[in-house]
Parts: C-alpha cells; structure tokens; sequence
C-alpha cells in the first residue's frame, strides 16, 4: 500500500495535472460540457495505453540498446530537470482555441502527447517501470491507474477549477507542481549517479 501510494503522488505530479488542465480549457474553448466530457475520456485513455506500454517496455528496451538503468535515470532526470524549469519559469502560457470539425483530433494529439506524455515523462515512466520488480510491478501499476483517474476527474471538472482559481491560480499550482517534478528529477539523477559510481567502484 506504501509503494502504491508513493507511486501515485509521484506519477500525479509527473503528468503535470494543473498543467493539462489549463491546456485542455484551451484547447476545448467554446466546447460544450459533453464535447469535454467526451475529449477528456479519450485523451487520458490514450495516455493511459501509451503509460502501460511504456512501463513494460523499459527493460527490453534497455537490454536491447545496451543502456544501463542508471545512465538513463541520469538522462531521463536531466530530460525532466528541464521540463520542471519550464514550468516554473514559463508556467502556462496556451492559447489555441480549436475549431470544431478538429475536436475530436485533439484528444490524442496535442492533448494525450505532448501535453500529458512528453519527452520527460516517456523517460521517467520507462525507468519507474524498469526499477520494480515482482509485486512491485502491479502496486507500480495500480498507482498510475489512480494518477491517471485523479487527472481524468480534475478534466472533467476543469470548468469548475477555471470558475475557482482562475488562470492565476493555474498558474500558480503549475509552478508548485514544477517545484515538485525538480526534486523527483534530482532524487532520479542522484540515483543514477550512485548506481554508476557503486557499480565503477570509485
């Protein structure tokens, strides 16, 4: 129960919710409420197959590049290093209003990817992936699924968060959530660093 919920905060802040939800109200203005409904269903679905894929294909990635866990743990931290920067420096600035006859385009693209699974998080879920081993594996698993489903709601709800706290009170969570994803992205580097020097014997 630790691990899973450990897992969910960390993959939460990873999809950057606040973030998406900013970019969604963007991206679905002028949408009727059932229109969102519709989009937030099909994006984090697509983000939720495109995350299980993922999470399992880390090792035989690996093994089959040749990469070690720790030099990608110091790549895919350094990857999101820099996305928790943007968000803290730029926070949301979206403004894309979609037409009608595209609505239905965007659930994927740009909603599911980039917007919920970027560069940073396509490294980050396939090294969280390939560290749990056993048990561990499906408790990984299970808090992914909640991160996932806590994002869907706060979509279904973000009309309501938009009425609540406005575009600065977005902005402001977003750059909270950076602050976040800098330590996670630190904690990753460290890691990799002290499996690569344990493993040199320096």
């Amino acid at each position: 129960m630790t691990l899973i919920l450990s897992t969910w905060v960390k993959f939460f802040f990873l999809f950057a919710p606040f973030f998406v939800v900013s970019m969604f109200l963007s991206l679905t203005k002028g949408a009727t409420s059932q229109q969102r409904g519709k989009t937030a269903n099909r994006a984090v679905m697509a983000a939720f197959l495109t995350s299980l894929i993922l999470f399992f294909f880390g090792t035989p990635l690996f093994e089959v590049l040749g990469i070690t866990l720790d030099s990608f743990r110091i790549g895919a931290g350094i990857l999101l290093f820099l996305s928790a920067i943007s968000l803290v420096r730029e926070g949301v600035r979206v403004n894309a209003e979609v037409p009608d006859d595209q609505r239905d385009d965007i659930s994927v693209v740009p909603l599911a990817i980039p917007t919920i699974i970027g560069p940073a998080t396509i490294g980050t879920i396939l090294v969280y992936g390939a560290e749990l081993e056993g048990t561990a594996v499906l408790e990984g698993l299970a808090g992914m699924v909640l991160a996932l489903v806590c994002l869907l709601i706060l979509l279904h709800l973000a009309s309501r968060l938009e009425r609540l706290l406005g575009n600065t009170g977005l902005n402001i969570l977003s750059k909270v959530t950076g602050l976040i994803l800098a330590a996670m992205a630190s904690e990753i580097v460290l890691s990799g660093l002290q499996g690569f020097i344990s493993r040199s014997g320096l």
